[in-house]
């Protein structure tokens, strides 16, 4: 270990589609020690399982090779080691490329592996050793599954990668389903020499992963200010300089696109955020009530004060499997009168198709596909009609789906055609479940034509961490108290709520969370006061149809809500055109409320200048 003062670990990649040209900016962009790279999501390891089924030479991110190939000499020059869970499911795979893509340029770089977290093969044995594989969920039991299950990962730590520096100081790190903030807290263990007990600085740790593993959107991309960023192109990425004592500075590299500053931050902390005091990791439980932010330049934003306690003594898994079908249609509808129009199309397909579906969907496009009623009414000049269904009849969704492109000429004028008959999809659903760790151990190797030198690692902590909840609301059912919701003084007036608020919004399986920042703390104290959680409940009743959490987090003038059930299934599942639940927070901050003259002038105070640049 080199025990360096100030450790930099840039991230050039938040999901398998990111931009393909991030790696190359961040290599050229100044000198960093290391590089994470985020591919994996719950849905695409069945999609990975399915194509090494096809050739056993696959399962892994492709898209990653042709992005190494133009970096990889540098890379080496540099000694910039690159860690990445791009081996999704054939981690063995993924490094004979890069492997075969060095020896194509005269290079020999250094490649290890981490693997054993796909135990697709192992779950019966795993079950008769006592892995229940409940859903964590919903606590359903896994029998009702179990014969259909198509991929099942577990998500491992940082402690195999931690080995794999140690034992081998490998250039590259290819690794299967290792959690995000894994792979970018491994090097700061390995080169400050932390011990995994450390809770604190390995909290810190779990953080700043947390804060690089979503690419740009925390430079600027996805920001409710947007427009406040001068440049999206060629976006920089972010970059953590962590100190030995666990503290960081978030920034970028110089020239690029976007900006770094404590509300781009903060909107980054809130995403997909669950309990703030009880983040839960494989190596750490992170407390982020306990964060402390500063900006203390030009795109650098401190990062200190974190708490982190012992972790549970379980794993989380990731499975995947077949549930049905669905089938998504869309028709172009023109103004005038296209509100009108669309509704008479859908009205004329839904009585002409006579099947019964498990799930049906009608969306305006346009209109209020995203925000339901919380959008606000309007006649726009067109609309796209998207009709769905989902059901485990093959047949029934082919019939509907030679239905959509039969209503162009049996209905009103101004349409034009979106593709003609919609295929019918398999659907994927996402069963997460928990496993002992001392059921499930991770594997190490290096690559040298074939995993050599492979060992198990048994370092991974088994702590004893019980979840205690912070002071929380909780509302289950629809009130409508919205016409006497925040009563305000005389002077108050009916303003967006983004006039004083920022937002972000994720999700997590079929619950999404909705972040909404202050502006200013007498901006915090009001909506601390007044955006309750039954008032979520009451605005997203058309979309949430579980029950809301509100956390407060007075540290970074916040809210964060959970909204179980609230995206039609999550994943492959939804017919929603918003999967994710990402424009919720768009939602929120569009809906009036009462805003006392004093809040809005506490948040007006707050200069473009001061935002962007700290200064």
């Amino acid at each position: 270990m080199s025990r360096l003062k100030t450790l930099k670990i840039g991230n050039a990649g938040g999901y398998w589609g990111d931009d393909p040209g991030a790696l190359k900016r961040q290599v050229s962009g100044g000198s960093l020690d290391y590089i994470t790279m985020d591919f994996l999501a719950e849905v695409t390891m069945s999609i990975l399982q399915k194509q090494k089924a096809k050739d056993p030479n696959l399962g892994y991110a492709k898209d990653f090779i042709p992005m190494l190939k133009g970096v990889l000499p540098d890379l080496l020059v540099n000694k910039t080691r690159l860690i990445t869970n791009a081996g999704g499911i054939n981690p063995e795979a993924c490094a004979a490329a890069i492997v075969a893509l060095g020896k194509s340029l005269g290079l020999e770089p250094r490649v290890a592996v981490v693997h054993g977290d796909d135990i697709l093969s192992k779950v019966d044995s795993l079950k008769n050793q006592g892995a229940l594989f409940e859903n964590m969920e919903t606590g359903e039991e896994f029998s009702s599954v179990q014969s259909l299950i198509e991929a099942a990962n577990i998500y491992f730590g940082a402690a195999p990668v931690v080995e794999a520096l140690k034992k081998w100081q490998p250039d590259i790190i290819i690794t299967g389903r290792v959690t995000d903030t894994g792979i970018t807290v491994a090097p700061m263990i390995y080169e400050f020499g932390w011990s995994l007990k450390d809770w604190d600085k390995i909290a810190a740790g779990i953080v700043a992963g947390h804060m690089l593993e979503c690419g740009c959107q925390i430079t600027g991309g996805n920001f409710s200010d947007w427009k406040l960023v001068d440049n999206y192109n060629q976006m920089g990425y972010p970059i953590a300089e962590v100190e030995p004592d666990g503290k960081f500075v978030l920034t970028k590299h110089e020239g690029t696109g976007g900006f770094v500053s404590e509300d781009t931050v903060r909107e980054q902390l809130f995403y997909e955020m669950g309990n703030p005091k009880a983040y839960l990791t494989p190596d750490v439980v992170a407390d982020f009530s306990s964060i402390k932010l500063s900006q203390v330049g030009k795109d650098r934003v401190q990062v200190s004060g974190i708490k982190g306690y012992e972790p549970t003594p379980l794993y989380k898994v990731s499975m995947a499997y077949e549930d049905g079908y669905k089938c998504v249609g869309s028709i172009l509808i023109s103004g005038p009168d296209s509100k009108c129009k669309a509704k008479a199309f859908a009205d004329i397909f839904w009585n002409r198709c006579d099947q019964k579906f498990t799930q049906r969907l009608t969306e305006f496009v346009g209109y209020n596909a995203c925000h339901r009623s919380l959008g606000h009414d309007q006649d726009p000049n067109e609309i796209i009609l998207r009709l769905g269904a989902r059901s485990h009849d093959f047949d029934a969704l082919r019939s509907f789906a030679k239905m959509i492109p039969s209503l162009i000429l049996s209905g009103p004028p101004g349409v034009a055609v979106l593709g003609g008959v919609p295929k019918v999809q398999t659907v994927v659903s996402y069963w997460p479940a928990l496993i002992a760790k001392e059921l499930a151990i991770p594997k190490i190797a290096l690559y040298e034509g074939k995993l050599s030198e492979e060992t198990s690692v048994n370092t991974t902590e088994v702590g004893h961490f019980k979840e205690s909840l912070m002071d929380i609301q909780i509302a289950e059912k629809v009130e409508n108290n919205l016409d006497k919701a925040l009563q305000a003084n005389s002077d108050a007036k009916a303003i967006p709520l983004y006039e004083i608020c920022l937002a972000r919004s994720g999700d997590k399986g079929d619950s999404a969370n909705i972040g909404v920042l202050a502006r200013s703390e007498s901006a915090y104290h009001f909506i601390k006061e007044h955006l309750t959680a039954q008032i979520i409940k009451d605005l997203f009743q058309e979309l949430c149809e579980g029950k809301v959490r509100r956390y407060c987090l007075d540290n970074l003038l916040g809210l964060n809500f959970i909204l179980d059930q609230s995206l039609g299934g999550g994943g492959s599942c939804t017919l929603r055109s918003d999967a994710q639940g990402k424009t919720f927070s768009q939602a929120i901050l569009r809906q009036r409320f009462l805003i006392p003259k004093d809040v809005l002038d506490s948040c007006k105070n707050k200069s473009v200048t001061k935002t962007k640049d700290g200064l």
